[in-house]
């Protein structure tokens, strides 16, 4: 630990005090966002009951942050490039901290839902550049560990927040899920406020307007699209409808986003960030492994719950393995990926990976819990290895200016990946339920963990391509 806070000669960033600090308000506050969200879905039966709300309006209060975060992501990227990431990460921050005691003190489902709607922004504006920030301050010899540790705590801090969240919900009230924000929310501004640099990124240019609305309607569209099919209930006309405006919506603004930002003077997203290849394939081979993931995610509860009997406490408890293997080998990958070739241990971490879906795809019709469990650890420890390396590959391969852009797009690449993973599940669990006319079916969860597996040799093949000397992939023009 003591390695990451020592100083060199010719260290980029930070020295070792400063960077201390800001690593520690990083840390915080994404320690903040995953409990947030992974503790409110446990919390949605009791807060819809608490607020005497179905649950089809509960379901608002996870979704609320969720769409409000994924539609800004990529303005607040841009912002702090234009205007630095002191005043963007403090400014969400801050946010992200009053709406919690907002929440907390919410007394109707508006008033929580529109808190959570401004905490999704305030939440977007830190997770956003959070990575960047990382970059900015530690020199490039300890990216990798630094990015290391980042991922070794969100997958702790999953695997402790439901059961956190259970012993807040059995010994308090919901309210506190929210109110537990506020003093390390406090600390983090804290520190942030004492060692991040105001220092301005770019010039006075004009913010992309345009860019800003087409960027968030296409998210947002995304968004609504994926969560139309996610819900495993019987096909209906006015779900294909909905499911097909937004896919429409999602479609259009697409085109006319690509149309834009490669004419605007100034662009939201600057295309020439796609001109580096390996960045451009590291962005490709993250967006197919969290799809991958979000299938897995979604449909392993269907199968341990509804196909093998387990009750809801013990399959979360099967999927405990997954993160243990990520906080086992996460630190070690991002220290071996400053010392050898980021790409080629990410390559490393999904083949395994892919291996541990395959074990899990071809789980037998009566398998041990420590069967489960073992194929589970396959693939958190495989994930691990190529979390870590694969960031350090994204941020290291474009320039100091443009870090938040591809902060931004790491960001965009998993919450995307994860709700189009959560999409697939919903769409095979409504077609196969429809056809046979039962409400859930075997075959549906098996259809989708080989569409998983499918996804993550994809995301091998992509990562294979980087090993080559040459890259010539680009959305902005080949190099």
């Amino acid at each position: 630990m003591n390695t990451l806070f020592s100083n060199q000669p010719g260290d980029e960033g930070l020295p070792g005090q400063a960077r201390a600090r800001v690593m520690i308000a990083v840390m915080i506050t994404t320690l903040m966002g995953v409990f947030d969200g992974t503790m409110i879905n446990i919390a949605l039966p009791s807060m819809a009951k608490a607020m005497q709300v179905p649950a089809n309006i509960a379901v608002w209060f996870a979704n609320g942050y969720l769409l409000s975060a994924a539609m800004t992501l990529l303005i607040f990227a841009s912002l702090a490039a234009r205007y630095g990431f002191r005043t963007v990460f403090m400014a969400g921050l801050g946010t992200f901290v009053l709406t919690s005691l907002g929440c907390a003190l919410a007394t109707t489902p508006e008033m929580l839902i529109g808190m959570r709607i401004i905490q999704g922004i305030g939440g977007a504006a830190t997770l956003s550049i959070a990575p960047a920030i990382l970059r900015s301050v530690f020199p490039g010899r300890l990216l990798g560990r630094v990015l290391g540790l980042h991922a070794l705590l969100i997958a702790s801090s999953t695997a402790v927040a439901p059961v956190l969240g259970g012993t807040i919900l059995d010994t308090l009230s919901w309210q506190w899920l929210f109110a537990i924000n506020l003093i390390p929310g406090t600390l983090a501004l804290v520190l942030a406020g004492k060692a991040l640099p105001a220092k301005r990124m770019a010039g006075n240019t004009a913010f992309d307007t345009p860019g800003a609305v087409l960027s968030s309607t296409l998210l947002g569209a995304t968004i609504m699209a994926a969560n139309s099919f996610s819900s495993p209930q019987p096909v209906a006309q006015h779900t294909h409808l909905e499911a097909t405006c937004w896919g429409l919506l999602a479609m259009v603004s697409t085109v006319a986003f690509i149309w834009h930002i490669r004419r605007a003077r100034e662009p939201l997203l600057p295309p020439a960030i796609f001109n580096n290849g390996r960045f451009s394939l590291a962005a490709l081979t993250s967006l197919a492994s969290f799809i991958s993931q979000g299938i897995t995610f979604i449909a392993l509860p269907f199968l341990f719950q509804s196909v093998y009997g387990y009750s809801p406490v013990v399959s979360a408890l099967l999927f405990v393995p997954w993160p243990v293997g990520i906080v086992l080998i996460a630190p070690h990958a991002g220290r071996w990926a400053d010392t050898f070739s980021a790409p080629l241990i990410s390559t490393v971490g999904l083949v395994i990976f892919a291996v541990g879906l395959i074990l899990l795809a071809t789980l037998p019709a009566t398998p041990a819990m420590w069967d489960i469990c073992l194929r589970s650890l396959v693939c958190g420890i495989g994930f691990g290895c190529f979390q870590s390396p694969n960031n350090r590959e994204m941020l290291s391969n474009v320039s100091r200016e443009y870090a938040s852009y591809a902060s931004g797009i790491l960001s965009i690449a998993r919450t995307f990946g994860q709700c189009l993973g959560a999409a697939v599940v919903g769409i095979l669990l409504t077609v196969i339920s429809n056809d046979t006319g039962q409400t859930l079916h075997e075959q549906a969860v098996h259809v989708a963990l080989w569409i998983a597996v499918a996804a993550s040799v994809a995301s091998v093949l992509f990562s294979l391509s980087r090993l080559r000397k040459t890259v010539t992939f680009s959305l902005g023009g080949g190099r």
